[in-house]
């Protein structure tokens, strides 16, 4: 990566006026085209598909998307004349609204007396529109619902529900996405003490969740994509744009601060760290397109959109990034920060503060802090136990909204079932005995037969019990293992709940071969990368941990209603079924970036030490800060979607939020490092026959493409004299030599005289660097040959040298 990086950092201004481009173009050209998104449930070989092609055979036209108005009297009925003069002259007005094909209301027509509550007080009318939910455009939705509500008065209250109604009471588009960047620019800022650096991660990610969202919106044209796929593109991308770029400047920042010129920092930066962003990019890449295995088409879309916006993130970290850099120069670090390395010198690469304690202490009490975890865990992971996929609907939206209250006036008026009828969807034999017979059937509120079409007959089944309910689940186990088979004929039971149960009932048969996919994949990629079969084993078990515990803090929120108040998010239910496929890709992926960007500063220690001990101490503490910092981002990205509106939306950023903070905090920063501490040596073994025969693949750089030299190459030093352009001895100067890669091999203080000598491993190129108080810093590449090589270093008052 090094020539494309220095060609990106000296074509700064290109590099940025193609993305700025780019970024222009595609948005454009999304705004011309519009959105086309679509949610396809395709379940081939279940009850529900069938039923659904039936229903398709005899009903062609039935397109358009059907909401309801809700009305209720607080005393008298809906039939008094003063009701019925408010009510319906509001539904006509509705009706003649251009995009609404017709209203269906319980004053007018045969089936009218239907759409009344037995007591009288709750009535409601169905609106007809000529599109999709997705399709109608906010002001006639907007229209509908002021129309309707203009019609309330004290003891009349008119609520509305349906997909089209949600699209309104939404927050405005991108609210979360700004929160989680505000939230995100605040962890930065503290985290680099720099406005300008804090900029650039946030660039990054706009840059390259933009292009994503752009890209998805257009390819939603040309394929199905489900209006879910650009809201979790929104939130993954940006993640890991942040989480990539923050990592890249983190090793960039370093660099500088030890010494290193602005562009060969930038360049081992990328060619260390982004080697790094690359490798957790494509494992996040090859987690998502394991959905791809469950064979369920809705998931299709989302593995497109969420992997193209994460491909383009990855992009713009090693493309655009290096260019910003350029033009920040020394700027990205703080004023403090460039004024102490003016006045102090470069910094040393011993790690220091709470890190460096932490990691301490870990490897003292491995034992301690693995059980201690290992507690955590598996307390956060009991409720998993009581898991039970589902469907949200709109009775767990919150109370405060208008398709919440006509939810709730709906079930107390006609039935808790009424929210999600049956379709039990009849091509053959006696249709009146089953329609008995269903009647007869415990869970059944009530039943009754459409008029046959094309010889095709679909029964309007009222379950006793809510959609979400295991009961309602029951009864449709009931009617397709008993009262149909009973009856001898061929039918199938059909609707929204019925899809959603076999949606549920797929994916957990199909959930083990998913596991096992990404579980393979990820194992396989870790060995190649680390030469290791225990490392990506721990790897494994530690991702089926945190898998666990997240679920478990997301039943006890979302399924046991766990502070659900406090989030506003509604009322409790069952998880939604499309999650934990979705949120165990993303899992996966975002627990082996924080894996690869640990694991990969051990190895490289344990290459050159061959210390265990001192390779996972130096590791943890050198990459937990940042890693912690990285998965605060994270949280607070995540969590900001609670903001979407998106009730499966919510649900994937807690859970991802809390998978994201026991990750990082929990399992990379204790259970992993004490783990590693126990198993020692061994983290590091591959038989080698196996080692003969697999690839390589670096996820950084050997320490020789850095700079330094091959093992067991003769010791050499470097020495001289420290003094001033008058040719006077400077005293106490601090002398750094460092890797080509920045790594400190050695460092010394002049004596009186101004002389120095630091040892060198061997032969190769190293970085110099010199500086004493006020006389300011000089760096510069040495070439050290099979002797010892004499380098008299001059330093100038007040200067900071380029490195030549």
């Amino acid at each position: 990566m090094t020539a494309w990086t220095r060609w990106c950092y000296r074509h700064r201004l290109v590099v940025l006026l193609l993305w700025v481009g780019a970024l222009v173009g595609l948005g454009f050209s999304a705004s011309a085209a519009g959105k086309d998104y679509a949610n396809v449930f395709t379940l081939p070989d279940t009850d529900s598909n069938r039923a659904f092609e039936l229903m398709q055979k005899a009903f062609p036209g039935s397109a358009g998307d059907t909401d309801t108005v809700v009305w209720k009297t607080d005393s008298g009925s809906v039939r008094d004349a003063s009701v019925k003069a408010r009510i319906q002259p509001a539904l006509d007005e509705i009706a003649k609204f251009e995009g609404v094909g017709g209203v269906a209301g319980p004053y007018t027509g045969a089936q009218g007396a239907a759409q009344i509550s037995r007591d009288g007080r709750i009535a409601y009318a169905q609106v007809t529109f000529d599109k999709q939910a997705e399709s109608l455009p906010k002001d006639l939705i907007q229209k509908v619902v002021d129309t309707a509500q203009d019609a309330r008065r004290d003891g009349l209250e008119v609520e509305l529900g349906g997909q089209a109604i949600t699209r309104v009471q939404e927050p405005p588009q991108g609210l979360s996405e700004m929160v989680g960047i505000l939230a995100a620019a605040v962890v930065l800022f503290l985290a680099f003490g720099s406005f300008l650096a804090m900029l650039l991660p946030i660039g990054i990610a706009i840059f390259g969740v933009g292009t994503g969202m752009f890209s998805v919106q257009l390819l939603s044209h040309t394929t199905d994509i489900p209006d879910l796929a650009p809201l979790l593109s929104s939130l993954i991308g940006l993640g890991v744009g942040i989480d990539y770029a923050l990592f890249i400047v983190t090793r960039h920042r370093r660099g500088i601060q030890r010494g290193m010129d602005p562009e060969e920092s930038a360049v081992v930066a990328l060619n260390t760290s982004g080697r790094a962003v690359l490798f957790a990019g494509g494992t996040v890449c090859i987690a998502l397109a394991g959905m791809l295995v469950t064979n369920l088409r809705f998931l299709d879309g989302v593995v497109i959109g969420t992997a193209l916006t994460v491909v383009l993130s990855v992009f713009a970290a090693t493309t655009l990034l290096p260019a910003l850099l350029g033009f920040l120069g020394p700027r990205v670090l703080s004023r403090r920060q460039r004024r102490r390395l003016a006045e102090q010198g470069p910094e040393t690469a011993q790690a220091s503060g709470p890190a460096a304690r932490w990691s301490e202490r870990v490897q003292k009490r491995p034992r301690t802090v693995a059980a201690v975890a290992l507690v955590v865990m598996a307390v956060l992971a009991l409720p998993v136990l009581s898991l039970r996929l589902g469907a949200a609907d709109q009775g767990n939206d919150d109370e405060s909204l208008t398709t919440r209250k006509a939810y709730d006036m709906l079930a107390d008026g006609f039935g808790q079932g009424f929210n999600g009828p049956l379709q039990v969807v009849v091509s053959g034999g006696d249709t009146t005995a089953l329609v008995k017979d269903i009647q007869s059937t415990e869970g059944v509120a009530q039943a009754g037969a459409l008029p046959t079409r094309q010889g095709v007959t679909v029964v309007q089944v009222i379950p006793k019990t809510s959609p979400q309910s295991k009961e309602t689940d029951d009864l449709i186990d009931t009617l397709r293992d008993q009262v149909i088979p009973e009856a001898k004929v061929q039918a199938h039971v059909g609707g929204a709940t019925a899809i959603y149960k076999d949606f549920a009932s797929v994916t957990g048969h199909r959930l083990p071969y998913f596991i096992a996919t990404i579980i393979g994949l990820g194992f396989l990629l870790l060995m190649i990368a680390f030469r290791s079969l225990v490392v990506p084993l721990t790897a494994a078990v530690m991702n089926l941990v945190a898998a666990a515990a997240s679920f478990g803090v997301l039943v006890a929120v979302f399924q046991w209603g766990w502070g659900l108040d406090l989030l506003g998010l509604g009322r409790e239910g069952p998880i939604n079924a499309f999650l934990p496929v979705i949120m165990l890709s993303l899992l996966f992926g975002l627990s082996m970036d924080y894996q690869v960007f640990l694991v990969s500063r051990m190895h490289e220690e344990w290459v050159h030490s061959k210390d265990n001990a001192r390779a996972v101490r130096v590791g943890l503490a050198e990459t937990s800060r940042v890693i912690n910092s990285a998965a605060l981002i994270m949280v607070c990205v995540f969590m900001a979607f609670v903001l979407s509106g998106d009730p499966g939306g919510a649900m994937a950023g807690v859970g991802l939020a809390a998978a994201v903070a026991l990750d990082a905090f929990i399992l990379r920063t204790a259970l992993v490092p004490a783990a590693m501490h126990l198993l020692g040596n061994s983290n590091w073994w591959l038989p080698k026959g196996l080692e003969k025969r697999l690839p390589h693949l670096a996820v950084e750089p050997k320490e020789e493409e850095a700079g330094a030299v091959p093992a067991g190459t003769p010791a050499s030093v470097v020495h001289g004299y420290v003094r001033t352009a008058d040719g006077e001895p400077v005293e106490e100067a601090a002398v750094i030599l460092l890797s080509k890669g920045g790594r400190q091999l050695d460092s010394v203080t002049s004596l009186a005289d101004g002389s120095y000598i630091v040892s060198v491993p061997g032969p190769g190129s190293y970085l110099l660097a010199v500086t004493a108080g006020t006389h300011g810093l000089r760096a510069q590449h040495v070439i050290v040959g099979e002797g010892p090589l004499v380098y008299d270093v001059e330093l100038t008052e007040g200067e900071m040298d380029a490195v030549n």
